[in-house]
């Protein structure tokens, strides 16, 4: 077991322990039904299931982007209602890429929680290991849900995040490298099935999250995945990039990856592409 993943088999043996709280974040961006029915047909023992719709976005505008941040303060209230507390050790699994895992990882980190795990190879490698399966709905303990003091996570935010105007600056005036975690189709304009507008931020690298991972859905080794971000940076410290995807959500994806290579301190814009398309003053790239 490392310090951000957990093999399905490690997980067998631990799912009983005291202070342990696993997160089942199956999602589907286009079937907003489909994470929670598929949970309600089958998760592991004791999952909570948490929708990435509505309780892990703030309310949408039409100016701030698909999935927007919710407050730090409203999040931390609606996590320790879960259960949370800093003691908590978290485990989090998703349908089998970790896409939405490492969103919930990464908004955890934000919050300053440091013990999370994400299951290597999700949902998928949980049945492929023959883990035990419960059906229905799994509600917080009452013990669990009790109010923790405001004080219990740092008031400033554990990870960094920029906004629109600060990605608008950039443009001219560089300060950081912006990486999008988006399929290279979408990233070039050719093709846009989520947003109203094709293309992506001006100066922006393209690095699909996909990559991440290894044809059976698990994560690369920490070795190749460094390699793989040092050769797209070309000497650009962690701490002058900013990852951005469609919303907000496959960016974590690469967050995490840098993370496990050990490349750690890069901001996050999650308004990302659904959000800066949403103004048609900000400028858009093509090619």
């Amino acid at each position: 077991m490392s310090d951000l993943l957990i093999e399905a088999h490690e997980l067998r043996e631990k799912i009983s322990c005291p202070g342990w709280l696993i997160f089942d974040v199956r999602h589907d961006l286009i079937n907003h039904q489909a994470g929670r029915q598929a949970y309600e047909q089958g998760h592991i023992p004791g999952a909570l299931y948490l929708d990435h719709e509505r309780q892990l976005s703030a309310p949408k505008t039409g100016r701030n982007g698909r999935h927007p941040l919710p407050a730090r303060t409203d999040f931390a209230a609606f996590m320790r209602t879960q259960g949370l507390s800093p003691q908590s050790q978290v485990v989090i699994y998703d349908g089998g890429n970790s896409m939405f895992a490492a969103h919930l990882w990464w908004m955890l980190r934000w919050l300053g929680h440091e013990k999370i795990l994400v299951l290597d190879g999700g949902w998928s490698a949980w049945v492929g290991a023959a883990g035990p399966i419960e059906k229905g709905i799994n509600l917080p303990k009452a013990f669990e849900a009790q109010a923790l003091p405001d004080a219990s996570y740092p008031d400033q935010a554990a990870m960094p995040t920029v906004d629109a105007q600060a990605v608008l600056e950039n443009i001219d005036k560089p300060r950081f490298t912006v990486i999008d975690a988006r399929a290279t189709e979408r990233f070039r304009g050719e093709v846009e099935p989520m947003d109203p507008v094709a293309g992506h931020i001006p100066a922006a690298l393209n690095y699909p999250s996909s990559l991440n991972l290894q044809e059976n859905g698990r994560f690369r080794s920490p070795m190749e995945l460094r390699r793989h971000f040092e050769t797209l940076l070309h000497g650009v410290a962690p701490e002058r990039v900013v990852h951005q995807c469609g919303s907000g959500i496959t960016a974590c994806h690469n967050l995490f990856a840098m993370e496990l290579a050990g490349l750690s301190g890069s901001a996050l814009y999650p308004g990302s592409w659904s959000e800066w398309c949403s103004d048609p003053a900000r400028p858009v790239a093509r090619s």
